[in-house]
């Protein structure tokens, strides 16, 4: 999936890279998650010096989450996780 952002086309692989510099410029260690024990966790798990943990998944502007991706996202913040659904834009 793409989305136009200033005259470019924007695929989810270059707005996980926009996202993790953006982490990282905020301090955090961040990991791409490739494959996990369970199916839809988020793509990037970001952990600050002192725990602060922020679970990211992806999306286009027009990316679909989908409902296991919703469960999963409910579930971590159920743990007290932070975990969002990030969108080119944001």
């Amino acid at each position: 999936m793409s989305v136009y952002v200033k005259n470019v086309i924007m695929i989810e692989g270059q707005v996980q890279k926009k996202r993790i510099a953006e982490l990282e410029a905020d301090g955090y260690y961040v990991i791409k998650l490739m494959k996990t024990n369970k199916n839809g966790m988020p793509d990037i798990l970001a952990i600050k010096p002192g725990a602060d943990v922020i679970f990211s998944e992806v999306k286009t502007k027009k990316g679909v989450v989908s409902k296991l991706q919703e469960f999963r996202i409910k579930e971590l913040k159920g743990y007290g996780f932070k975990a969002e659904v990030y969108r080119e834009g944001q």
